[in-house]
């Protein structure tokens, strides 16, 4: 007996490779920029005190933190599924009967472009 295969809904497809390295460089310039931050500050605030190693500590472990939040990718992206739905009744056709039973299609030809036969 054949299993019935279930084809995976739109909103269930993981992000576009291309939209998740974009959030995963700005994830990465966010965390290096706070790195900077604390690293400027850890020479301009004065006058040393122990605020000044919680400045050295976070410019040296930050690089380590970018580099991971950067890799885990879109694991750490929730996605949530969701179920379509009609949301609208499609107009029901009507048959083709009588007087509408041939349909005709007249195109205009430019009269500046020459004929295929005429090439």
């Amino acid at each position: 007996m054949k299993r019935a295969r279930h084809a995976p809904a739109v909103t269930s497809l993981p992000q576009a490779p291309n939209d998740e390295a974009s959030h995963r460089v700005r994830r990465y310039a966010l965390t290096m920029g706070i790195r900077m931050v604390c690293f400027l500050l850890m020479f301009l605030v004065q006058p040393y005190d122990w605020y000044t190693w919680v400045f050295a500590v976070a410019a040296a472990v930050l690089p380590y933190v970018a580099v991971v939040f950067a890799n885990a990718g879109s694991d750490s992206t929730d996605t949530a599924v969701e179920s379509p739905s009609r949301q609208i009744e499609a107009p029901r056709a009507e048959p083709l009967t009588g007087d509408n039973a041939v349909i005709t299609v007249q195109e205009k030809r430019d009269r500046d472009r020459p004929r295929d036969d005429e090439r």
